[in-house]
């Protein structure tokens, strides 16, 4: 077990410092210029190299819903959550401290959002909490219904990876002016911690709507396609 609690904190570091860094440190700057795309595509970039890296240790969930996910869909003990959830968590906060450090090392410096979510005032686009709400779970329901469908056996096999990071570059580019982008409770408990905005008190959707959307995505998946 201390292996896979291993492979699944680095592997959330990994997204959250990777994926919120390109938004903290990259996007911030206009002269860099990778804008919302950028920012998509450094999510589901740490995605693919941390689950070819490490899936074969942890099934490289690196998110509570996904691990929640797979449970309900029974790929996953249940037993083995708490410990999955827990590291995810620790792995988030420790790339979000790192990420602080870093970017705090310029003049003139402000935390502001850091790359939080948030509906409302702190929503990208202004969203409210409803829009909020359903972006979240149908989006992470979506996510989950992809990740049980490529890791099925009658996948192609040894492209799940690819699929898993692609979706989430998807979700990214549509749902960053929405909420900043959840469908990941580890990731947006992390960098919450340090904004300076409300994110904290907002933390709850983002707890509950992925993990609502995932749940649904497996008994989707388990009407659907699960043939086993």
């Amino acid at each position: 077990m201390f292996r896979k609690f291993s492979a699944e904190l680095l592997g959330t570091f990994w997204l959250v410092f990777g994926g919120c860094g390109s938004a903290v440190l990259a996007a911030a700057f206009p002269q860099v210029g990778i804008g919302f795309l950028g920012v998509a595509l450094a999510f589901g970039l740490t995605v693919v190299t941390m689950a070819y890296a490490v899936g074969g240790i942890s099934g490289g969930h690196f998110n509570p819903a996904v691990s929640v996910g797979l449970a309900v869909a029974g790929r996953f003990p249940v037993a083995s959550l708490v410990p999955y959830i827990v590291a995810q968590v620790i792995g988030a906060v420790l790339a979000a401290a790192v990420l602080y450090v870093i970017a705090s090392g310029t003049a003139g410096f402000t935390a502001g959002g850091f790359a939080s979510n948030g509906y409302g005032d702190l929503s990208p686009g202004g969203y409210s909490l409803m829009a909020a709400l359903v972006a979240e779970v149908v989006l992470t329901a979506f996510f989950l219904f992809v990740i049980l469908g490529v890791t099925h056996g009658r996948a192609p096999v040894g492209f799940a990876p690819l699929a898993i990071g692609l979706t989430l570059t998807l979700i990214h580019l549509i749902s960053i002016p929405v909420t900043n982008t959840s469908v990941n409770p580890a990731r947006s408990t992390g960098v919450a911690l340090f904004a300076e905005t409300a994110a904290l008190g907002q933390l709850w959707l983002f707890w509950i709507a992925p993990i609502v959307g995932a749940a649904l995505g497996a008994v989707i998946w388990k009407v659907v396609g699960d043939d086993d």
